[in-house]
């Protein structure tokens, strides 16, 4: 900008712009610098929006507006908080204190440095959403309805529940189910990945977290590389990875028997089988409408279970929150009986059935692998330690010798130098693969 600002003691009314109309606003501050002093103007820029819409129609509330309401001036108190209440400063000073050593600290490559903070970007890049929590705003009478109902031709009964020991346990696991659903499955949520239903008496609804895995891959909360990114959220917002899970939890339990038209195979299939972890939270009607991804049938996939499984364990060791790893064990229990039904010989491992039924979808995967494969073995342990922590001993114990089992087939994989990718016997087979011992690690 070039030129000055001859009045800046204007005190006459704004007026408001006309829907459609394009706007510009410049701020300006006058003070007086003799030779040799340092001042500093402090400006803050906050707007109001506290409505999310998606194109179903639901619309929710966002976060802030917990603190500060839902009226459209909100964006005044907030600026002057940003300033007033200091809160700018303590930002510095905790981002300084948080960076700086290792911005800082030369034994390090620079590019290290720079993209240990760069690679955060997914957090704020124009692809998150943080809402209140509360359900969308629309009447009951405007929410759709989807009765729940098991459509049992999608798999054989008898395979997804060989894994059910008959004990005093699995009693217990399905009445705790049957709780966990009637808590999700309200009026207002019908058969929807709500998971703030599964917060325990005093828990505080921090709301609920969308982001994108890329700006151009409109999917919201990609589970399969959640698993990877998940990292940052647990270290930085440890309670925002907790709802996320939750949201996962409950996506579990449900089951929408609509139909959805897979383009690889041209096929119609359920967009959501119950006991199977989505790929995604939904496009347009995130949490009612799961599985926006349609290439494949992910509910064949082999290994958003078993990430879902290691990273509630790893979320409730780095949390420490037993309240969280209870509520969500059922959850935890039913993804582990769902993926078991993919050991077609019994052996203890699951098998991949010849297409790209991971999140590597562009690689075909055969019979016993050394990624599904290792993130299987790493769950069952995971889930064996986890019943443990949640005093479930007899299904402890269970998924131990599981693990055991499991174990022994996936060291047939080492050819003495590395784990083989699968044990097809193709071309592929002795391939290696960078993040095949993701599961191990």
């Amino acid at each position: 900008m070039h030129g000055s600002f001859d009045r800046l003691d204007f005190d006459g009314s704004s007026m408001r712009s006309e829907p459609g109309s394009s706007i510009g606003a410049a701020v300006a501050a006058s003070l007086t610098l003799p030779p040799d002093t340092v001042r500093t103007v402090t400006f803050s820029l906050a707007w109001a929006c506290p409505e999310v819409r998606f194109t179903s129609g639901k619309t929710y509330h966002r976060r802030y507006t917990r603190f500060y309401g839902t009226h459209v001036d909100a964006a005044e108190e907030i600026a002057h908080d940003a300033i007033l209440g200091n809160f700018h400063h303590s930002f510095f000073i905790t981002l300084k204190a948080w960076q700086g050593p290792i911005l800082e600290d030369r034994r390090l490559p620079e590019w290290y440095r720079i993209t240990l903070f760069n690679e955060l970007y997914f957090l704020n890049a124009g692809g998150t959403i943080w809402t209140d929590g509360l359900p969308p705003m629309q009447s009951l009478a405007t929410i759709e309805q989807i009765k729940f109902s098991l459509d049992r031709s999608i798999s054989d009964p008898k395979n997804t529940t060989d894994i059910v020991h008959q004990n005093d346990s699995t009693v217990e696991i399905l009445g705790r189910m049957t709780s966990m659903l009637e808590q999700i499955h309200n009026p207002t949520t019908s058969n929807s990945a709500f998971g703030t239903y599964l917060l325990q008496s005093g828990e505080e609804n921090v709301g609920q977290f969308l982001y994108l895995e890329g700006i151009e891959y409109h999917m919201w909360n990609t589970y399969d590389v959640h698993f990877y990114s998940s990292f940052a959220i647990i270290m930085l917002f440890p309670q925002l990875e907790l709802s996320i899970q939750r949201d996962f939890a409950a996506a579990v339990m449900v089951h929408d028997p609509s139909r959805m038209k897979i383009m690889s195979d041209g096929k119609w299939v359920p967009r959501k089988v119950l006991g199977a972890v989505p790929h995604d939270i939904g496009i347009s009607d995130p949490w009612f409408e799961l599985n926006a991804y349609n290439l494949y049938d992910t509910d064949r996939w082999k290994d958003l279970n078993s990430k879902f499984v290691l990273q509630v364990y790893r979320d409730m060791v780095a949390t420490g929150d037993k309240n969280f790893a209870r509520a969500v064990w059922p959850a935890v229990y039913i993804a582990i009986a769902f993926l078991d039904q993919f050991d077609k010989d019994g052996d203890g491992m699951i098998e991949n059935d010849g297409f790209p039924d991971q999140t590597y979808d562009a690689w075909s995967v055969t019979g016993v692998s050394a990624y599904c494969g290792g993130l299987w073995v790493a769950a069952l342990q995971a889930a064996s330690a986890m019943a443990r922590e949640v005093g479930d001993s007899m299904t402890a114990d269970y998924f131990w010798f599981k693990f055991q089992k499991a174990k022994a087939v996936y060291d047939k994989l080492w050819n003495g130098s590395y784990f083989n990718y699968d044990n097809s016997g193709g071309s592929s087979s002795s391939s290696i693969q960078a993040d095949q011992l993701a599961g191990q690690w």
